[in-house]
């Protein structure tokens, strides 16, 4: 797995998988979280998200443009870094969030996801960029693919743990405060403050109920009790934060001490300066043009995947704790599961990969992130007719049924393994692989930017992932996972019809 790799490849990603852990948290518990302690509606909160995502990946080409243009990529990703920890820092702030403080909370919340996202654009692509140009050196060329596999491993390591984090800390803190751990009490919590009077007789009840279950006193000042209630709830989380910060602090350290081992590409562009014939540059200027189509005709596929797979932190994590039974196990941690399996499935698929490259039938990597979208739509195929079948309604007249009855018709968890199952190897079909895509086709002068561009596309990916909430609450969710499996199986088709122009680009 590790032969004839570049002596970079490991430093660059552990210094990743700080920057990863923070992701995984943020992740796993964002939409939720933003319910809890705002009292937002689900649509409302996944615009936020969407937002959110969406910008991590738009200022990665902020980031690779400053990076270009300075040719320093190294200060640019420490700064990314530092950027990152101190959006952290305020979110990891326990303020409780009242009636009078909501609205300056709610802007400062933002205001941290945004240094989070504006420092991720800094680091994330000209990261990736550096571990483009490892492989280079004709000794390593081959192995670029592998290569991006591995970086994709070991950054997922931190995936794996963070989604246990923030329900670790929050059930901790819940009890250390007498209470327990409910995931549809702050909800009828934050109606209850707002509405009062205006409850209907089965959610006041439901609300009474709960109250007694997590260890109040529903004879008591109910008011009390839900501020009480959503103050400890949220504290939990926001000390999850904390975690964040010590994972960027440690990133950092890795990258200052092991950047003298990775690539200077200021450096490189000196020793390689040549004079070129107008004819020769008339030939470069002419391939670089078709590279770069090549480039955009796959960027415009990852729009599709991104916005299919990114609804693991929107309508798949409202699906967990709606519509399957998670009693002994928090929904932020079935996000684990995504990791995991990155972890597990990579060396399996590399296996298979170079099984396959020494008996000479290679799988170009167009074809390989074809083969992806295809996967990726049978994972939304099973959710599809397992959701039809079952006859679940959309989530909102869902969670309108009497607790029993809804309680009957929850599913079992492997339902979400074999759904992140799928999906997960789909990601490795087209992730790490779309990564080694845009590091072979980039012109060398402009490998931050084109890294960029990658992230961008899934930013655009990422500004849809709003419309998996909407549809899950309009509508039967079967419909909302028909709508993702005809975007995969139609981009699917699309990649196909442009392999063999893309492969010979690649040559």
């Amino acid at each position: 797995m590790f032969a004839n790799q570049p002596k970079g490849l490991i430093p660059a990603a552990l210094s990743n998988m700080g920057e990863r852990f923070g992701y995984y948290i943020m992740n796993a518990v964002l939409v939720l979280f933003l319910c809890s302690k705002f009292g937002l509606s689900e649509e409302t909160s996944a615009i936020i998200y969407s937002c959110f995502y969406a910008g991590i990946y738009i200022l990665s080409l902020v980031g690779g443009v400053i990076a270009d243009k300075t040719q320093n990529y190294k200060s640019t990703i420490i700064w990314g870094l530092v950027v990152m920890t101190i959006g952290y820092i305020i979110l990891a702030i326990p303020i409780f969030a009242s009636r009078e403080t909501a609205t300056w909370l709610l802007v400062l919340t933002c205001a941290a996801l945004f240094l989070i996202a504006f420092g991720n654009g800094l680091f994330k692509g000209n990261l990736q960029a550096i571990v483009g140009q490892l492989y280079d050196d004709p000794r390593y060329a081959s192995q670029r693919d592998s290569g991006f596999q591995i970086f994709y491993v070991f950054i997922n390591i931190g995936g794996v743990l963070a989604p246990f984090v923030a329900p670790m800390l929050r059930s901790w803190w819940l009890g250390e405060n007498g209470l327990s751990y409910n995931a549809s009490l702050p909800a009828l919590c934050h109606q209850y403050l707002s509405l009062t009077d205006s409850m209907d007789t089965q959610n006041l009840n439901n609300l009474y109920a709960l109250i007694t279950e997590v260890g109040g006193d529903a004879s008591a000042n109910i008011s009390e009790f839900c501020t009480r209630y959503l103050n400890v709830f949220n504290t939990g989380i926001h000390y999850s934060f904390i975690a964040s910060v010590a994972a960027m602090l440690i990133s950092l350290c890795i990258f200052i001490c092991t950047k003298k081992g990775l690539p200077s590409p200021a450096k490189k562009e000196a020793q390689e300066s040549v004079s070129y014939t107008p004819e020769e540059k008339a030939r470069m200027a002419g391939e670089i043009r078709q590279r770069m189509g090549a480039l955009f005709a796959v960027l415009g596929i990852a729009i599709f995947f991104w916005f299919s797979f990114h609804q693991n932190g929107t309508s798949l994590s409202l699906f967990a704790r709606d519509f399957v039974k998670t009693d002994s196990v928090q929904p932020e941690i079935w996000q684990a599961l995504n990791p995991f399996y990155v972890i597990v499935l990579t060396p399996l698929v590399m296996w298979v990969f170079a099984r396959l490259s020494r008996r000479g039938k290679e799988i170009s990597t167009p074809r390989k992130i074809a083969i992806g979208m295809g996967l990726a739509g049978l994972a939304y195929l099973f959710l599809m007719i397992f959701s039809w079948v079952k006859g679940y309604p959309s989530a909102e007249a869902f969670k309108a049924l009497p607790p029993d009855q809804a309680e009957m018709l929850k599913t079992g968890p492997w339902v979400l393994f074999v759904l992140y199952f799928f999906l997960t190897v789909a990601e490795l079909f087209i992730s790490p692989l779309g990564l080694s895509f845009v590091s072979k086709v980039a012109p060398k002068h402009l490998q931050g930017l084109c890294q960029g561009l990658w992230l961008g596309a899934t930013a655009i990916g990422n500004l849809m992932l709003w419309v998996g909430p909407l549809i899950y609450n309009a509508c039967p969710i079967w419909v909302a996972w028909t709508v993702f499996f005809s975007v995969c199986l139609i981009s699917m088709s699309v990649m196909f019809g442009m392999v063999r122009w893309l492969e010979r680009v690649t040559r």
